[in-house]
């Protein structure tokens, strides 16, 4: 199922779209502020975000460059109020993929996302995350809350293979052979200890990223 975020403070407007879009088989969250869309995106990316300009607490402009800062391909949609065309090209200028003018057909709306995935592809594939930690798979960048990391080939491959498996158990042995012995080449279990310690360090030795006693290691949500 396609996950969208429509950012929208009108109950009214965002409970039709909502409603309309699930028929069309989207899982669709409501943020009703820009607060509340950061603390959303930041647990978790989706396909798409439809974003209003006008918010209680902010302009649609500004979430959308916070958003281009963090997730480059995500795709986003300003809807805006007929006859706001400079807030229209104030959308483009920070980014935005596309616009829908107020008021609108819902067969047009679901067109133009359906357009927009088409080109971006499945962008939530793209990035990966556990609490406040970001891998952007494409680029191979790592950030913990919003600043980059610089890893090691070593310890960025380590991290993807937790990432990948969150909420799962991996025991060493997994580990030592899918992240260093895919080739069949004996490594000593101390590189896993040593590259996992460097990895904690550089990350402000994350909550999330858990040691289960005698078996190996897991990442799991914490907040």
């Amino acid at each position: 199922m396609t996950e969208l975020y429509y950012i929208e403070d009108d109950p009214d407007i965002a409970a039709a779209v909502k409603g309309y879009l699930e028929q069309m088989g989207f899982k669709v969250t409501i943020c009703a502020t820009i607060a509340q869309a950061r603390q959303t995106l930041e647990a978790r990316v989706p396909a798409v975000v439809l974003l209003d300009w006008n918010m209680p607490d902010g302009r649609g402009d500004s979430l959308c460059q916070w958003i281009r800062r963090h997730w480059k391909a995500l795709p986003v949609i300003f809807l805006t109020v007929r006859g706001e065309s400079a807030d229209i090209v104030s959308g483009f200028a920070c980014g935005a993929d596309d616009h829908v003018v107020k008021p609108f057909e819902l067969e047009v709306l679901h067109a133009r996302i359906q357009a927009i995935l088409r080109r971006a592809g499945d962008v939530a594939e793209r990035y990966l995350s556990c609490d406040k930690i970001w891998i952007d798979v494409e680029r191979h960048t790592v950030s913990c809350h919003s600043e980059e990391v610089a890893l090691s080939q070593a310890e960025y491959r380590l991290l993807l293979y937790l990432m990948q498996n969150k909420g799962k158990t991996v025991t060493r042995g997994q580990i030592l052979e899918q992240v260093w012995d895919v080739k069949g080449n004996y490594v000593n279990d101390n590189t896993l200890t040593v590259t996992m310690k460097r990895l904690r360090d550089k990350l402000h030795q994350p909550t999330c990223l858990k040691t289960v006693r005698s078996v190996g290691y897991r990442m799991e949500e914490t907040i």
